[in-house]
């Protein structure tokens, strides 16, 4: 299955949240916050919007977006607005 967003829409993979700090303590899955880190996969048909391209890193705000499965692998649909910040 394929999934391509339409309008101002991103579809975004996440990255796993990091499961040990700098000093090496393991985090358990329960206390790890949300990830605000994905790789753009595909975006909608709005380029006068969307300031991202495909293979992106990108941060993006907290709360945004719809969690979809696609072949069992967990994406984001998201709008073009809320993206932060593209990490280089």
């Amino acid at each position: 299955m394929k999934v391509q967003p339409i309008g101002d829409r991103i579809l975004v993979k996440t990255v796993d949240a990091e499961t040990q700090t700098a000093g090496g303590i393991y985090i358990p899955q329960t206390a790890q916050e949300k990830t605000q880190e994905g790789v753009v996969l595909a975006i909608g048909d709005d380029k006068d919007e969307i300031k991202v391209q495909v293979d992106d890193k990108i941060i993006y705000d907290k709360y945004a977006g719809t969690t979809i499965k696609v072949e069992g692998e967990e994406q984001l649909i998201i709008k073009a607005a809320d993206v932060l910040a593209v990490v280089a």
